[in-house]
């Protein structure tokens, strides 16, 4: 059966260590005394999956955001070099917000 890194992590160490009894690899060797952590990366690496969740942005265009993001930075090294402070502030509540934008709609 296949499995993802998400699925093996909610499982507990005893169902871990059935699906490791299961496994000819060298990572699962003396699974019976490995710890949830250690026995979570053994299977991972035997099975050839990857550790890292990845994260998608759901509902906006990601790219946009961030192409906006960037010349706001040049805006806003801009005003601290012009010493404008209004503006500097304004550039750089956007920016908060358009990277809050980016973090909430991270799934």
């Amino acid at each position: 059966m296949a499995y993802t890194y998400k699925e093996l992590k909610s499982k507990t160490v005893a169902q871990l260590r059935e699906i490791a009894s299961g496994i000819e690899h060298e990572a699962v060797k003396g699974y019976t005394q490995l710890n949830k952590d250690h026995l979570l990366k053994a299977i991972c690496a035997a099975l050839n999956i990857d550790t890292f969740e990845h994260h998608r942005a759901v509902g906006i265009e990601k790219g946009k955001i961030k192409k906006r993001i960037r010349e706001l930075k040049k805006e806003r090294d801009a005003a601290i070099a012009e010493k404008q402070r209004d503006k500097l502030k304004q550039v750089r509540a956007e920016i908060k917000q358009l990277k809050r934008t980016l973090r909430k709609s991270m799934v």
